[in-house]
């Protein structure tokens, strides 16, 4: 009885996190854009700076959140304004 109690109050707290990271696909997503312009963006360092783990490329979603919030400067800008907070 205990054990069915437990596994139905375990569930209930299971939520599914919401991603630390995301690639390309997972950025156009979250900014409603399309991978292409993701690319571009990216080529072009309109984006922050993607973090390359295990040849994956990958934005951090707080990063992501913050650098709107700042009015999404391009990418030199946003590392001056990082490197300015740290300090």
């Amino acid at each position: 009885m205990t054990h069915d109690r437990n596994e139905a109050l375990s569930r209930k707290r299971c939520r599914p996190l919401p991603p630390l990271a995301v690639d390309a696909v997972g950025l156009a997503e979250m900014l409603s854009l399309g991978l292409r312009t993701i690319r571009s963006m990216d080529a072009a360092g309109k984006l922050p700076s993607p973090l390359r783990i295990g040849g994956r490329v990958l934005w951090r979603t707080a990063e992501i959140r913050a650098w709107l919030a700042a009015g999404a400067p391009d990418r030199d800008e946003w590392a001056a304004i990082r490197a300015a907070a740290r300090k």
